[in-house]
């Protein structure tokens, strides 16, 4: 085999593993989420499988003659890679608790095969290259360094490129495409070596996968640089609307009415703004996190003349919100896109009187959103009278919340907790909000709007509840913050 060649199938071997991980996030998310475990998993997964794949392909290539095998692994590596579209199409929806062993089962499932098949590619390449012993070193090491290119390539491609600008289903299957016509070319190449089987049984799977894929229901009506997005119809409120962002629904919004807040938490941050001044003062907002701007619009409709900026991580996101969300963009409310930690250095010192942080990327805050060094940012942007109110998601036993709200009382002053009794004594999980301020909370002001809406939650303001309450927890640093961990 010409080394121009050989190198090339050791290059587009490698990088193709490298695609498929970065887009096997992107299939699972839809089920499962995006968390530490999710990426952990798959990365897990991904090395047993070039781990198994290297040493299986290494020990076979002594035994059989290398030629033999080298089209059959890159043509069933791609009919592989492109069945596990309908494979996690097949089994995602079961995949309750999104747990890590079901992360890890699920992710087995679909990419250990492909990554097993195509991994095998290297070491029966060098085999096939391996003429002379007295070359060994040159060989191996070439080869090696075309593979380890091959990935980088792949990372930076999907990363920065396909992600962005392609669904995940045509990019997975084009590539699975190309690898079975790439073990086709080499089987015609190599003189047609018997058996041939190995690379029909490819090409038909990869036929099949690739019909299944695309007939398939798909997850999610849009695909975001970050999510799977869709968009769903209230049945009992026609003017209704939800975005679901991979797993979980991140937002309501009412297209007829900015004012209606639907979703428990959105109703105690609205009760938060209504009690942060005098009723109709404009204010001026800093939204962390768009997803259906439904806070930003409230802010607008019940005290005209605020100034709303929001920091949105995904153009994706706000796209979809002003084609199907009613999202209407003007001086009044300004989105700026880009991570918001990055976002936030660019807000001036002492110009706002609100700061909302609901930046969810699943089922946590994004760990460096959440630490002292993130807040004490926060209290930059923010008048000295201004109030940082924080969505916060956790279960029992609320170690995260804790640290969270620990965090919080290491920057400011004042500290108030809000959520149904269950929140104080560990017994449940959800959605809490948390406020704080240099100066006194409005948390009567804040309970008396809950009890008045029938809300049934506790605001809990007073330093000794709020000190007991975080007793031993940790406070989170750029150093330190283990937020996925804290919330397994």
């Amino acid at each position: 085999m010409d080394s121009r060649l050989a190198g090339a199938i050791v290059f587009v071997a490698s990088g193709a593993v490298l695609v498929l991980e970065i887009l096997a996030g992107r299939l699972l998310a839809p089920y499962v989420g995006v968390s530490l475990e999710t990426f952990t998993g798959i990365i897990g997964v991904v090395l047993a499988g070039i781990a198994v794949g290297t040493w299986s392909g290494g020990r076979l290539a002594d035994r059989v003659d290398p030629r033999l095998l080298l089209p059959g692994a890159l043509a069933l590596g791609g009919a592989a890679a492109i069945a596990a579209i309908p494979i996690i199409r097949a089994l995602g929806p079961e995949a309750r608790p999104p747990d890590p062993p079901t992360i890890v089962f699920l992710a087995a499932t679909a990419f250990f095969a492909p990554s097993a098949l195509l991994s095998a590619a290297s070491p029966v390449v060098v085999k096939i290259q391996l003429a002379d012993l007295d070359q060994t070193g040159r060989v191996v090491g070439r080869l090696s360094a075309l593979g380890t290119a091959g990935s980088l390539v792949g990372v930076f491609t999907t990363g920065f490129v396909l992600v962005a600008e392609f669904p995940t289903t045509p990019v997975v299957i084009t590539l699975g495409a190309v690898l079975v016509v790439l073990g086709i070319v080499l089987w015609l190449y190599l003189g047609r070596l018997r058996p041939v089987r190995f690379v029909v049984t490819g090409a038909l799977i990869a036929a099949v996968a690739s019909g299944v894929a695309v007939a398939a229901p798909r997850p999610c009506d849009v695909e975001t640089a970050y999510f799977c997005a869709s968009v769903r119809v209230d049945p009992d409120r026609p003017s209704g609307r939800t975005l679901v962002l991979d797993d979980l629904r991140h937002a309501y919004v009412d297209l007829d009415d900015p004012t209606y807040l639907d979703f428990a938490y959105t109703e105690i941050l609205g009760d938060v703004v209504d009690a942060a001044r005098p009723t109709g003062e404009p204010i001026d907002a800093l939204h962390l996190g768009g997803g259906g701007f439904t806070l930003p619009r409230y802010v607008a409709a019940t005290r005209p003349g605020s100034r709303n900026v929001v920091l949105e991580l995904d153009p994706g996101v706000v796209r979809v919100a002003e084609d199907e969300l009613g999202l209407v963009l003007s001086d009044d409310l300004r989105v700026v896109t880009g991570d918001a930690r990055i976002g936030l250095r660019d807000v001036a010192d002492d110009s706002m009187d609100l700061v909302v942080g609901d930046a969810f990327g699943g089922r946590a805050v994004p760990w460096h959103l959440t630490t002292v060094d993130f807040v004490r940012d926060i209290r930059r942007v923010l008048r000295d009278d201004g109030l940082y109110a924080q969505n916060i998601i956790d279960q029992p036993p609320l170690a995260f919340l804790l640290a969270d709200v620990a965090t919080l009382r290491d920057v400011f002053e004042h500290v108030a907790v809000i959520g149904p009794p269950g929140r104080f004594d560990r017994s449940t999980g959800g959605n809490t909000i948390v406020v704080a301020s240099d100066e006194p909370l409005p948390a009567a002001a804040i309970a008396a709007l809950d009890a008045a809406r029938g809300g049934g939650n506790v605001v809990a303001s007073d330093p000794t509840t709020i000190r007991e309450l975080t007793a031993g927890a940790r406070v989170l640093t750029d150093e330190h913050a283990p937020v996925d961990q804290l919330l397994t």
